[in-house]
């Protein structure tokens, strides 16, 4: 049975991410609107919906000390297994906003997540109010950027407003469902083979709320939209830290692991890597999403090590 809730799990999480894609690229036509700021928005927000609604959920009932080895691992799962299978599935050219605004500002906020778990080892409510300040502007010059660059109308196929709504709600509804039977069956798998629950936490957890932002960067990038495809990704991470630890230590004060203060550091050196290799070559060939890939499973080996 848990083999079935599996296989349905994934199942749900692809045709999920399909109808995602296919709504959300919709209304980037209609509204004449950026991909990728689509990308950086609802999508992002959408598949950032499963680590939200723990770490938000956790926080109102004060026990969310496992929010920041949520988001951390998720981010850094996002930048090098995210971004490097969309590449290895299809090679994309970075979008020249992502390169010039949004890598830049994730390696900002992962800069600011590092220093203030290792001030004093937690996320206080000002701290996460600062967070929040931070999130208001993000979306004030996404908005600001919407604006300024309306697209004409392509040859494309564009759904009603109504079906494509009903795309992006069924979609998250589906990459959410899929999403949580695919963590609960693994984990259920795990523990019957006798790994640990921190291993897991590390490893199935982690992974299996990033899945969304798999899923739907694999499918944009399989559609040909590359700007959605890397705008979630890079979205995710920015909201993930700003939106859901901001509102999570806002409620409640968040403690950090050890463990998780080194991880974040590393989150900053991985942002600062995939800025350096943006402004060096904007092209995400399949030897650099190999690259990225390969660098993910060095460090899964080190946190499964340590």
């Amino acid at each position: 049975m848990t083999i079935i809730l599996l296989v349905f799990g994934m199942a749900c999480l692809v045709k999920g991410a399909d109808w995602f894609v296919e709504g959300s690229s919709s209304v980037a036509r209609m509204l004449k609107v950026p991909s990728v700021i689509i990308g950086l928005t609802i999508v992002a927000l959408g598949t950032s919906l499963p680590e939200a609604s723990v770490s938000i959920t956790a926080g109102l009932v004060g026990n969310n000390e496992l929010a920041i080895s949520n988001v951390v691992g998720s981010n850094i799962f996002n930048t090098l297994v995210v971004v490097g299978a969309s590449a290895i599935i299809t090679p994309f050219i970075m979008d020249k906003d992502i390169v010039r605004r949004d890598l830049k500002i994730n390696v900002l906020v992962s800069f600011i997540l590092a220093v203030f778990v290792s001030i004093n080892g937690y996320l206080d409510r000002f701290e996460g109010l600062i967070l929040i300040a931070l999130l208001v502007v993000y979306i004030g010059t996404l908005i600001r950027s919407a604006l300024q660059n309306r697209t004409q109308e392509d040859d494309a196929k564009t759904l009603s407003p109504f079906m494509s709504i009903v795309c992006i709600v069924v979609g998250v509804a589906a990459i959410i469902l899929g999403g949580n039977l695919v963590v609960d069956s693994a984990t259920n798998i795990a523990k019957a083979m006798g790994l640990s629950d921190t291993l897991i936490g590390l490893t199935i957890v982690s992974i299996g709320t990033s899945l969304p932002e798999l899923m739907t960067s694999i499918v944009a990038a399989r559609k040909g939209e590359s700007g959605l495809s890397l705008g979630n990704a890079v979205g995710s991470n920015i909201l993930n830290i700003i939106f859901i630890l901001g509102v999570s230590s806002a409620l409640s004060p968040i403690a950090a692991l050890t463990e998780n203060i080194i991880d974040a550091w590393i989150l900053v050196v991985i942002a600062c890597f995939i800025l350096w290799m943006s402004r060096k070559d904007d092209q995400m060939t399949r030897n650099k999403g190999i690259l990225f890939v390969a660098i993910y499973v060095v460090y899964l080996i080190y946190i499964i090590l340590r």
